[in-house]
């Protein structure tokens, strides 16, 4: 049993141990039922003193992470279907993951790095969970509801417009101040902190503020970096991955930005043919190397055999648009064609840039055959208050 293969295939099986309800046991059962020639006949009751099961065995623990506690938040798996109508607009094989619906405050891929962040504040005996963000920002909103889930106190530093100072603060119609995620994140009474707009590390320093006046008062606090993305938030998207049971996909096409939900999606198909596409919707082409960070992090979580470097990270730039925050005008488009075409709602921010890019790298035949799209929600942003004249463009 010295084959690479076979150990390199049982470090991809490692996913299904993670979950709970699959044991080393069915693990191992399914090995021998793939791979038959390999299983000792001589071993009628293949049972636990076999030297090759043994070896089998101390594979799979030996490399199989703890898994991290979490909380219940969403309805999961989320639905998984196929596009009919686009497929055949795109001449693809287009498939649609469905994170809009995940039942949890308006839905979004939030709520699957939530449900790991919470459980560790409440495993910290925190008492309040600080971040950051823009003042529309998806994450805050579902980190709002998910605190008052759990009891626990949300604050939020935020900006209306945070941007890279080298990029320079966009200009052109942003989506609104005011009602979409700004007023639910009033009625689930978030302790929000607007600040003047500047670059994102001020923004930071503002978040780290007020941690500091809260543990100044006394209580105990959490803190989360801007869009739940760690290495608890990639592993969340990890786990989500075992939801595609419709695959094998050619290609995995997503919204990125803060770097969680792709470094999740690349290290779950690490090793395969399945190329994992990001959307970037921002105009830093830097951000592969904070995704590579959280990859490393979650790499040690997995015990996973490497770490995927900074350049592996596929990221295309050419859908931001004005810079984050901004509609576009083929995110518009796109919008209106997945709405007319399939019934379902993209938001501005987020997943109209990334079906819009999707569109230009099938009509250039850069990504072709069997395609997920991976709605990551964004919803409540269609109702910001400039929403509707920067959807009319």
């Amino acid at each position: 049993m010295n084959n690479p293969a076979l150990w390199k295939h049982l470090f991809r099986m490692r996913a299904l141990a993670i979950r709970k309800d699959i044991s080393t046991n069915s693990l191992v059962a399914k090995f021998v039922a793939l791979f038959p020639e390999h299983y000792d006949d001589s071993d009628a009751t293949f049972n636990a003193s076999s030297r090759w099961r043994a070896a089998i065995r101390r594979k799979l623990v030996g490399h199989m992470p703890e898994t991290p506690p979490k909380v219940q938040l969403i309805l999961a798996p989320t639905p998984l279907h196929r596009l009919k109508n686009l497929s055949r607009e795109t001449h693809l094989d287009l498939w649609i993951k469905r994170d809009d619906l995940t039942g949890f405050a308006f839905g979004g891929n939030k709520g699957r790095k939530l449900e790991y962040l919470i459980a560790d504040a409440l495993n910290q005996n925190a008492e309040v969970v600080t971040t950051c963000g823009s003042s529309q920002s998806n994450f805050i909103r579902q980190l709002g509801a998910a605190c008052s889930k759990h009891g626990l106190v949300c604050a939020a530093a935020a900006m209306h417009l945070p941007y890279d100072n080298a990029a320079g603060k966009p200009t052109g119609k942003h989506i609104g101040n005011s009602n979409g995620n700004v007023l639910l994140d009033e009625i689930l009474g978030i302790d929000m902190h607007i600040h003047p707009d500047d670059d994102w590390e001020v923004l930071y320093t503002h978040a780290e503020v007020l941690a500091k006046e809260y543990e100044t008062k006394g209580k105990r606090v959490y803190r989360v970096p801007v869009g739940g993305s760690s290495p608890l938030g990639a592993y969340a998207f990890y786990q989500a991955a075992q939801e595609l049971t419709a695959g094998p996909f050619d290609w995995i096409v997503t919204a990125s930005s803060s770097g969680s939900t792709q470094t999740g999606l690349a290290y779950a198909f690490d090793g395969t043919p399945t190329k994992i596409q990001g959307i970037a919707c921002d105009p830093e082409p830097e951000i592969a190397n904070d995704f590579a960070e959280i990859g490393y992090g979650l790499a040690q979580l997995l015990n996973h055999p490497r770490q995927i470097p900074a350049n592996e990270y596929r990221l295309d730039f050419n859908s931001v648009g004005a810079g984050y925050g901004m509609a576009s005008e083929e995110g518009r488009e796109a919008t209106e064609l997945m709405a007319r075409q399939e019934g379902i709602f993209l938001d501005p921010v987020y997943t109209a840039k990334a079906l819009a890019a999707l569109l230009r790298l099938a009509k250039t035949k850069q990504i072709e055959g069997r395609v997920l799209f991976w709605h990551t929600g964004g919803t409540p942003a269609i109702f910001a208050d400039n929403q509707p004249n920067a959807i009319a463009g």
